[in-house]
Parts: C-alpha cells; sequence; structure tokens
C-alpha cells in the first residue's frame, strides 16, 4: 500500500499541533521499596507504555505518613536497590525529592513542589488498587487532584473503584510484596525470580533483612 506524501501545508498544521501538546508525560510511583521488587518494575514500565508516558520515576519516601509507623532499612540501601533495579531500562529514573526533603513523606507536598519546578510537566500519580478506597484520607486530596491525574493499577485480592478521577490500567497481577520478600529471607529462603538479580545480589552483600 502506497504511502501519501505529506504536502506542505498539512507538514505544518502537524508541526503546529506538535507543539501545542509538547508537555512533558511523567509517571510517578512512591513506596518504600523495602526493598523494589519485579511486581514494582512491571507496574511502572506497562504504565509508561499503556499511556504512552516520556518517563516514570520511582520515588522512594523517607517516612511514610501511616498512622501505624512502620519500620524500615535506611534509605542509602533502598536508593542503592533501586539504582540497580533500573538500571538499564529504558523509560524508568528515580526521583529523589522526598528522601532529600526528610520528614514525613506527604503526597500532596511532593507533588506542589515538583509542579511548580516543572511546569511544562504533567504528571501521573500511579497506585495500587488496595490504596485507591483510601484517597478520601489522603492529605488535601481534593487539591492534590487537581494537581495530578491519578492512574490505578490491579492488585490481587483488591477490587477496584472509586469517586475519584482515576484512569485504570491493567497489568499483569503479580502477588509480590515487600513483605513477602523479606518474610523470604528471614526464613532462610532465597527470593528468585521475585526481585532482580542485581537487587538480590545486593541484599546478600549487604546483609539485609537477616
Amino acid at each position: 500500500m502506497a504511502i501519501e506524501l505529506l504536502t506542505p501545508f498539512t507538514k505544518v498544521e502537524l508541526e503546529e499541533e506538535k507543539k501545542e501538546t509538547d508537555r512533558k508525560q511523567v509517571g510517578i510511583l512512591g513506596g518504600n521499596f523495602n526493598p523494589v521488587h519485579n511486581a514494582h518494575l512491571v507496574v511502572a514500565d506497562q504504565v509508561r507504555q499503556q499511556l504512552g508516558l516520556d518517563q516514570v520515576f520511582l520515588m522512594p519516601e523517607f517516612e511514610p505518613p501511616h498512622v501505624d509507623k512502620k519500620d524500615t532499612i535506611d534509605e542509602k540501601h533502598r536508593l542503592n536497590m533501586l539504582l540497580l533495579a533500573i538500571n538499564g531500562v529504558e523509560g524508568l529514573d528515580i526521583e529523589t525529592i522526598e528522601l532529600d526533603r526528610k520528614g514525613i513523606s506527604y503526597t500532596y507536598d511532593t507533588m506542589k513542589l515538583l509542579t511548580e519546578a516543572n511546569p511544562d510537566t504533567d504528571y501521573y500519580f500511579i497506585i495500587g488498587a488496595d490504596m485507591v478506597e483510601y484517597l478520601p484520607k489522603w492529605h488535601r486530596i481534593d487539591e492534590l487532584i487537581e494537581m495530578v491525574q491519578f492512574v490505578g493499577v490491579q492488585r490481587p485480592k483488591y477490587k477496584a473503584g472509586t469517586s475519584y478521577p482515576v484512569i485504570w490500567v491493567d497489568v499483569p497481577m503479580m502477588d509480590i510484596s515487600s513483605t513477602s520478600v523479606r518474610d523470604f529471607i528471614k526464613k532462610g529462603r532465597t527470593p528468585n525470580f521475585m526481585v532482580p538479580q542485581p537487587v538480590l545480589n545486593y541484599i546478600k552483600k549487604a546483609g539485609l533483612y537477616k
């Protein structure tokens, strides 16, 4: 089938259209990443591909704003494992703003700083279906939904549904959690194929989660 050549007029129209939509489309996947595992990476990569985003940043939190405080390892280890996990993976990067700021990591405060610093960027904040039902309790949620587009990802055992504007993306369901990875290690089992091999090597070398 012959491809029709663009006339100069059509080409100009296409260039103008591109200029009008020439904003960066960036996804944010926040979490404790204690440790990062393969389900995190599948979610980040699939959301990027399916929504046509320029990049997805994995954003480790310094201190989660949960009522039930969770023990975590030093942020340098979590960051090092993230760096190893995304090394060489197209379209994935790391955002360290919450580690740099210290303190409790409220999504509203973080995204306000990011949107102000990057006015040419549209942000897509990625959350699991288990978190969607808690959106009404999020800090300054009504202002936050005006600031970012939420992206919901299905998770095993959780049924999706919310009155908030959420784009749902289907990804392969992998029943892997950081808790299960840590439990494997505590019991002397090796979490093969649950975390990237470089991350597993790092965990062993640093003696984490024993």
